[in-house]
């Protein structure tokens, strides 16, 4: 009985030490859409700030429109006003997505080339 939590927390943590970049972000978005629909403020306000504080400025336009929807999420849940919160993270949820799948390269399973015969027969 004690064992599934653990293996659950186990299994969560390889899944984020192993994830790209990319994937991270989602899931932190993840993380905030499913804490709001809990209407959970302390999870939803930490996972947006995760996001938030990740912001690279070296992007100073992207990175300050971002900050600037994260800030109206933050003040919106601040309010109660989790739907309004939810709907912009999702909008900006299938963004990244949308970004993760067109730069993950499609894997190929290992297949090996049958061998065709060159010749022609007799």
């Amino acid at each position: 009985m004690f064992q599934q939590p653990f293996r659950s927390q186990e299994y969560r943590q390889n899944d984020v030490l192993g994830a790209s970049p990319l994937r991270l972000v989602v899931m932190a978005y993840d993380l905030a859409i499913q804490s709001c629909e809990r209407q959970d403020f302390e999870k939803a306000t930490r996972a947006i700030s995760v996001l938030r504080d990740a912001l690279n400025f070296e992007y100073q336009d992207v990175a300050l429109g971002l900050f600037r929807v994260y800030q109206w999420c933050l003040d919106c849940i601040r309010q109660g006003d989790y739907n309004n919160a939810i709907s912009a993270l999702s909008e900006l949820r299938d963004a990244w997505v949308q970004t993760e799948k067109k730069m993950t390269p499609v894997r190929v399973a290992n297949v090996q080339p049958s061998r065709i015969a060159l010749e022609t027969p007799a």
